[in-house]
């Protein structure tokens, strides 16, 4: 994708460095307005509830009737929340964990060594602290490392980190179990909208053409947690979204309604949320889902987003199988390349880009 700038509008501050330099007050780019703040935000927040959790397991019974349930169960979170966990997901517990601590470890590096990976707009690829490019927006309290895993001319290893030593290699081998399980999602989600097994990896390009990345989100103490987020609230731009979460402490946040619910991790489980691809593909039978991320005053958080997503040149539109008098398609065709630019120039922006189609 042509990127329309080269360089960030303004000096590009590390937060981590903000928050380990002692101050009390935290800048005012940093704080947000009073109905985006995690006490308000437009409804309450922090309510006793959590996403469905689904044992995959079910999925490759003997019994056909556990398959149907479980297959049902991923199709109701799809279409009444957009987020589920998923538990035997067949990603080693191992390599979840040595994963997240090699991440753990990266950001905890001289800042000069972090440095030498800083990022640009162009790409987005490498340590990071701000999204979106348009001069004086809100920032959000986080840092970030991201880097290209598909289609495979667009991975470049020579731009992740070479310390820890064992960075590149677990980065290699967590991506490509995690596009694993995002396959084999993919085809329950079709089968359950009552499409050809393939037909949405095949939307999004196939095994060669589709996109897969991953944000590796850093989010340190915070003196005002009140005042600001870890990450503004948003829908993902693109399909689907496995994040691995900091199971030591809670952080992201789900709407439902009006109501912010607390997402309290289960040990060893992915989070998967539907992004805007999905829910246009499905003519909006399935969710992509707002949700934010909070600070905490006393302990930093480190979570694994991953996001497979759409060969960027490839139409999206809906589905014609699920487009009908009583539903007609709810939106016009676009690719993923248009739909993302609004998300890189204006960072997280609730669900406004979704429904202005």
């Amino acid at each position: 994708m042509t990127s329309i700038v080269q360089s960030w509008p303004e000096p590009v501050v590390r937060v981590q460095h903000l928050s380990d330099s002692g101050i009390r007050v935290i800048p005012d780019r940093y704080v947000k307005k009073p109905s985006d703040r995690p006490s308000l935000g437009g409804g309450s927040a922090g309510a006793e509830a959590n996403i469905p959790v689904i044992d995959m397991a079910g999925l490759y019974s003997g019994d056909a009737s556990l398959r149907r349930r479980t297959a049902a169960l991923i199709d109701d979170a799809c279409r009444e929340w957009g987020f589920f966990q998923v538990v035997n997901h067949g990603v080693s517990h191992e390599l979840l964990a040595r994963s997240r601590e090699v991440w753990r470890e990266f950001f905890q590096l001289p800042l000069a060594e972090k440095q030498k990976l800083a990022n640009s707009p162009a790409t987005y690829e490498g340590y990071g602290s701000r999204l979106g490019v348009s001069e004086g927006i809100s920032l959000d309290w986080s840092d970030y490392f991201f880097l290209h895993y598909l289609p495979v001319e667009l991975r470049n290893e020579e731009k992740w980190p070479t310390l820890p030593v064992t960075c590149r290699e677990l980065v290699a081998k967590y991506s490509r179990e995690v596009v694993e399980l995002c396959g084999k999602l993919m085809k329950i989600f079709a089968s359950n909208l009552g499409l050809r097994e393939d037909y949405l990896l095949e939307a999004f390009g196939g095994d060669e053409e589709l996109g897969a990345c991953m944000r590796v989100n850093y989010y340190p103490k915070c003196p005002q947690p009140d005042l600001t987020l870890g990450l503004s609230a948003h829908s993902d731009p693109g399909g689907m979204t496995v994040l691995y979460p900091d199971e030591n402490v809670s952080g992201l946040q789900v709407r439902r309604g009006n109501t912010w619910i607390t997402v309290k991790p289960v040990p060893n489980a992915f989070i998967v949320n539907l992004g805007d691809q999905l829910q246009i593909l499905s003519n909006e039978n399935y969710k992509s889902v707002e949700h934010r991320v909070i600070v905490n005053s006393a302990k930093e958080r480190v979570s694994l987003a991953f996001f497979y997503n759409p060969k960027g040149e490839n139409v999206i539109k809906p589905a014609e199988e699920l487009v009908t008098t009583e539903q007609p398609s709810r939106y016009p065709p676009t690719t993923f390349n248009e739909y993302r630019l609004y998300i890189r120039m204006k960072g997280p922006c609730g669900k406004s880009q979704v429904e202005s189609l």
